[in-house]
């Protein structure tokens, strides 16, 4: 592994935290998830048209800049030191890829330049509260948490040619806004029981999508009701009478290999994300602690505070290790993605903690920005973790314990 970064690739941290500096400040981000669309549009259309980061990752072909992961994880990075809100993670981390990895080439053609140039966004729609073990970071994800059976969770059935969907998700990063959703659904009953992927266009007859309160403001969620949804099968052939061959091996293990596959990659770049999160709220506490004084002298020069800031340091510097290399190795196919989202997140708790903690009286007032950092923490422990599920599934595929004894 090269440790070092390409031209290009410190050109895009480069530009971006420009752009940010000047169109993300608090006061630009607490009006942008005051919106209904919970980002601001005017930045989503600068971040697609002007820099192409929603098809940073996506092949040339189909209108993406052909980059890797580590490109994406590095501009996560940037967004990540100031929260921004937007469609981003939802569109080009956990939605194009489904549709590179299953979609057919047809699908793949009309929707992939559209998701690459921010003109369309899109998000993925998981029964319940089950987005973390869909894409396999805390279990196996070839249960039954799509809705086994013939109830529960999303319903997929085929009546006279068309496909319908019927259920509920709730947590949908960005659902309430994105005009694709990509749908995890359950069909097959007992018999053939099988997870498969749908698409489903905004506006679409029954419908119903609401913004839910979130703790963490800057990733908005949103229950998504689908009664009784026209679909689309992501990788079908909808024109035959039942599941095209190509799809029914997809549904058999093509579709949970490739939500784990991008959730290792979802892993990295959240990781990446929360690097960038935790140094930012390092940096501002680093600032206040050398001008705030007590006894006549900035609390910054006091042993014990010098100490609580260094550990934070360590486990930041030792967090972002993880996350480019998790980046780096995603591209090799290795799965270390939610061990490095684990220590990043561990960080990034620690970071907005001491953060609150050392800003004092001021730092435990909801109107301070030290909170968005804490919220974003806790925010995405609940939706992706938390971090000891994540260490645990990761040691349990790696069959570190055997039998209760370290496998050598």
């Amino acid at each position: 592994m090269d440790a070092s970064f390409t031209a290009e690739q410190d050109e895009i941290r480069r530009t971006l935290r420009e752009l940010l500096h000047k169109r993300c400040g608090p006061e630009e981000l607490r009006a942008a998830v005051g919106t209904p669309a919970g980002y601001d549009s005017a930045l989503w259309e600068a971040f697609g048209r002007q820099l192409g980061l929603p098809g940073l990752a996506l092949p040339e072909r189909y209108g993406g800049v052909g980059c890797a992961v580590t490109e994406l994880a590095l501009a996560c990075e940037e967004s990540g030191r100031v929260l921004a809100p937007g469609p981003l993670l939802a569109t080009a981390v956990l939605a194009a890829p489904l549709v590179l990895a299953l979609g057919t080439e047809a699908q793949r053609t009309a929707l992939l330049p559209r998701l690459a140039s921010g003109e369309l966004t899109a998000a993925l729609a998981v029964p319940g509260t089950a987005l973390a073990t869909a894409l396999g970071l805390v279990g196996d994800n070839r249960g039954d948490w799509s809705g086994g059976g013939r109830a529960g969770g999303v319903q997929a059935r085929r009546a006279e040619g068309v496909w319908r969907l019927y259920g509920q998700a709730a947590q949908v990063l960005d659902g309430h806004s994105a005009g694709l959703l990509v749908v995890a659904a359950h069909t097959g009953g007992f018999a053939r029981s099988r997870t498969l992927l749908f698409l489903v266009r905004a506006g679409a007859e029954g419908l119903v999508r609401v913004r839910q309160t979130t703790l963490d403001e800057t990733r908005p969620q949103a229950r998504v009701e689908l009664r009784d949804v026209e679909a689309e099968l992501l990788g079908g052939n909808d024109a035959g009478s039942d599941v095209g061959s190509e799809q029914r091996g997809a549904a058999d293990s093509g579709v949970p290999g490739a939500l784990a596959a991008v959730g290792n990659t979802a892993a990295a770049v959240l990781a990446a994300e929360a690097v960038g999160a935790a140094d930012r709220a390092l940096e501002r506490t680093v600032e206040y602690v050398r001008q705030r004084e007590q006894f006549g002298r900035a609390i910054g020069s006091f042993q014990a505070v010098k100490h609580r800031l260094a550990d934070v340091y360590v486990a930041v510097q030792a967090a972002r290790s993880a996350a480019y290399y998790a980046a780096w190795a995603a591209a090799k196919g290795e799965r270390v993605g939610p061990l490095a989202l684990a220590q990043a997140l561990e960080a990034l708790r620690t970071a907005a903690a001491e953060g609150i903690q050392l800003h004092g009286g001021i730092g435990f007032t909801w109107e301070h920005d030290a909170h968005l950092y804490f919220k974003r923490a806790s925010g995405d422990e609940l939706l992706f973790g938390p971090v000891h599920r994540l260490r645990g599934h990761a040691a349990d595929a790696a069959r570190l314990f055997d039998g209760g004894e370290v496998a050598v």
